[in-house]
């Protein structure tokens, strides 16, 4: 039995989560979302909590997309109810980011700015070296800070580079370092 996919998930106030066969709709106060659910699986709503059910508790696979599936629908009440964030830093000298409309523009060491095109549905902020990726769909924050993270990934010997917010770059010692070692 699914330990996270037994657990039944209750419905905040302000949130309606409708079930119509495989098809979950959660609304709410920052927008609507929508998930399909695979064909082994079930959800029903009763007294403002939902729960899920799969066709034969004993498959490994069934219990598998249990968990998972009530995952997804808990993320899409988050995401509906209070919304997703990630925050990544810029670290190097001269490094600078300035969102300007539709478009994240950023200077990171190249010889020309990098322009991202920011995805409907993802709010980007930018304050000093921080920059704020919010929306509601988890999926489309967590993609969308990574692909900001991969335009100049963070490097081990000076730190430059785009990085998450909690994230730690194991730092190497140079060529200095190893030079003194061996004398």
């Amino acid at each position: 039995m699914s330990r996270v996919g037994k657990k039944p998930l209750q419905v905040p106030s302000g949130v309606t989560l409708t079930v119509e066969g495989q098809n979950v709709r959660a609304k709410g106060p920052k927008g609507e979302l929508a998930l399909v659910l695979h064909p082994r699986v079930s959800a029903a709503v009763a007294d403002g909590a939902l729960t899920v059910s799969v066709k034969d508790e004993n498959k490994v696979d069934d219990r598998a997309l249990w968990g998972l599936s009530r995952r997804l629908i808990e993320n899409l009440v988050v995401g509906v109810s209070k919304g997703f964030s990630k925050q990544l830093e810029i670290n190097g000298i001269g490094f600078k980011a300035a969102v300007a409309g539709p478009v994240l523009k950023l200077e990171v060491g190249y010889s020309h700015d990098v322009d991202f095109p920011i995805p409907k549905g993802i709010k980007i902020g930018v304050d000093k070296n921080v920059i704020t990726v919010e929306g509601i769909d988890k999926h489309l924050v967590g993609e969308t800070a990574a692909q900001i993270r991969a335009i100049k990934k963070p490097e081990p010997y000076k730190g430059k580079g785009i990085k998450y917010v909690d994230e730690t770059i194991r730092r190497k010692a140079g060529k200095a370092a190893k030079a003194g070692g061996a004398a």
